[in-house]
């Protein structure tokens, strides 16, 4: 198990590279001056704007300028902004909110949307199977905005069930609606998957084996064809925290929410390319960590997968 662990992780190094190159290349790919923008229209002299230019590395090459940021990266600095805020301090604060928010939709997707797909799968083709795939279609048509909306006005005005917006009342009361809107597509997601996956496992030769030794459906459903079900909805849970950490701009603003995807949404407005390379790579290294911690549960559940 240790070989394998060492072995996924090393993997990961070329795809971090790969990754935040590309976000670099493209972050400070945009059309515009940084430093002029600081200024608005208000004229800058020209030795002003060379001279912070030179402060920032806009005047080098792309690769000269990643490799300076990598390098800072290695010793933990993330580089500050266009008037000289660490970017680390920026979003120090503001982590735990994104955090706490992507938390709160990855439960509810796991403990909902798991016992709705295994409701699901056990009864195929009668009215709860339909009822699944019904809701869950629907859920998947709607935009997360539209969801967002309605929620805060029903659940929040309407009938005072949660806090409309803000943080104020702490987690998880002030994140539970919001992690709801946020999860509710995955949630769908991960119903229809784990029905499906279930619904053929219980078709296979080991499951009719398992009944023909005489063990009891609880146990031939939760210790033989639900293990092998869970395979890929672990897969999607993994890959989808990193993405429910990183698509909470939307939910954050309807929200109110001062987390990660507000700020990085503001620092594309302000032309801030540090914050908004800072914040994607700390999200590509939790999307890689979570990768790397699927993998490791793939071995579990199945150890075959360790020997690949």
């Amino acid at each position: 198990m240790w070989h394998f662990a060492v072995r996924r992780l090393l993997q990961a190094v070329p795809a971090f590279v790969g990754t935040t190159l590309l976000i670099y290349a493209m972050v400070f790919a945009l059309p515009g001056d940084p430093i002029q923008a600081l200024a608005g229209d208000k004229p800058v002299p020209e030795n002003v704007l060379q001279t912070l230019r030179d402060r920032y590395n806009l005047n080098d090459p792309l690769l000269v300028q990643y490799a300076k940021y990598m390098w800072g990266l290695v010793q933990g600095d993330l580089g500050e902004n266009y008037t000289g805020q660490s970017v680390s301090e920026m979003l120090s604060g503001r982590w735990t909110v994104t955090a706490q928010l992507a938390i709160t939709a990855w439960i509810f997707e796991l403990l909902i949307g798991i016992a709705l797909g295994v409701w699901a799968g056990l009864r195929r083709g009668r009215l709860a199977d339909t009822l699944v795939l019904g809701g869950t279609t629907l859920v998947i048509a709607v935009p997360v905005f539209v969801v967002g909306y309605v929620a805060q006005i029903l659940f929040g005005l309407h009938w005072q069930i949660f806090p409309t917006a803000g943080t104020d009342d702490g987690w998880p009361m002030s994140y539970l609606l919001p992690g709801i809107v946020l999860g509710s597509l995955g949630l769908s997601y991960v119903a229809r998957l784990t029905r499906t996956s279930l619904a053929e496992n219980l078709r296979a030769d080991y499951v009719r084996t398992a009944h023909a030794k005489g063990l009891s459906r609880t146990r031939v459903v939760g210790r033989h064809a639900l293990r092998n079900s869970l395979i890929p909805v672990v897969t999607y849970l993994g890959v989808d925290f990193g993405n429910l950490m990183g698509g909470a701009i939307v939910t954050e603003g309807i929200f109110n929410l001062p987390g990660i995807g507000q700020q990085v949404f503001q620092s594309i407005q302000l032309k801030e390319g540090p914050v908004v390379v800072g914040a994607v790579t700390v999200l590509v290294l939790i999307f890689l960590l979570v990768n790397l911690v699927v993998d490791l549960l793939y071995g579990i559940l199945d150890p075959r997968i360790r020997y690949d």
